[in-house]
């Protein structure tokens, strides 16, 4: 069995920025962006490498600016996102590759299929939101409360956003598991059952402490971003799009990925029943082998479980 391959490495941009990336699985497999969820950074859950390696994946995640190792890039578009992983390709010297985003990395990875077409092969985004100009959503329609105050908060007053999330980052960083218990009151029996596996929520609580070591600001501009104007349209989209999600999901309702699948050209979508937000975590590997499959790589050394092993 292959050997942990996790490398850790630093890229930097034009204005002294750095992005922290994080390389693991088999280097050369498929290249494989994965955009993080929100909060979160490059060094949240993720299949182990036996998984990567059995998939023909090489997996490249990285922490979107303000969140762990990543310089701040204030005011930042989610289309900012296409142009980050573009210059972290070219600095790992990857040709083309393939996006994968969950939550509120899932518009981050539509960004780069929308705006490097020859590069992306495949894109897949799971439990992602839609635009929040999205014509005919009712956008906040079954969403829980704390999700519906931070984005009414970001179209509103920024001011009171940054100190709402100010406030929580102070309180994740003094007690790592306060962030897990604030979102276990508002979850669906379905995300309880997952989050409460040890392996899994000792992953996330790593994933928050990480994303939120030096201050709230990733969060702060994660929200800012995706409830602003997102730099691109879906409809732009010209490459295979897979999408995911959860029918029992209330963090980001299944609601948002519906539109989006009427609104990019070539996506096709799959709704899980009795499934909800954090059920994405155990369907990466299928996800993994759909990106796998069109790109011309040989099939997978093994059939994907439907369970991510961390």
């Amino acid at each position: 069995m292959p050997h942990s391959s996790q490398i850790r490495r630093e890229v930097r941009l034009p204005g002294d920025r750095l992005l922290s990336v994080e390389l693991s699985g088999d280097p050369h497999g498929l290249p494989v962006f994965l955009h993080h969820g929100t909060p979160g950074s490059g060094h949240g859950p993720k299949p182990r490498d036996f998984v990567l390696y059995g998939l023909g994946v090489h997996l490249i995640s990285y922490s979107r600016p303000g969140y762990g190792g990543s310089t701040r890039s204030p005011g930042r578009s989610v289309a900012d996102a296409a142009h980050d992983v573009e210059r972290i390709a070219d600095d790992l010297g990857l040709g083309r590759f393939a996006v994968l985003g969950r939550s509120g990395g899932g518009p981050h990875a539509l960004a780069c299929a929308a705006l490097l077409p020859e590069r992306i092969t495949r894109a897949a985004a799971l439990v992602s939101v839609a635009p929040a100009d999205a014509i005919g959503l009712d956008w906040y329609g079954h969403m829980v409360d704390s999700n519906v105050a931070a984005y009414q908060a970001a179209g509103e007053d920024a001011s009171r956003l940054s100190e709402r999330l100010r406030l929580r980052a102070d309180r994740v960083r003094s007690d790592p598991s306060y962030l897990i218990e604030q979102l276990r009151a508002e979850m669906a029996p379905a995300d309880l059952n997952i989050v409460d596996d040890v392996a899994i929520r000792r992953l996330l609580l790593l994933t928050y402490t990480e994303a939120l070591a030096h201050g709230p600001h990733g969060w702060i501009d994660d929200v800012l971003a995706l409830r602003g104007n997102w730099g691109f349209r879906p409809e732009r989209i010209r490459v295979p799009v897979r999408l995911w999600h959860g029918a029992d999901d209330q963090f980001a309702p299944v609601s948002h990925t519906r539109w989006l699948a009427e609104h990019i050209p070539d996506a096709t979508i799959e709704v899980q029943h009795g499934v909800a937000h954090f059920g994405a975590l155990q369907v990466i590997p299928h996800l993994l082998s759909w990106l796998v499959a069109g790109s011309g790589a040989p099939p997978p050394r093994r059939p994907p479980d439907r369970v991510v092993v961390f």
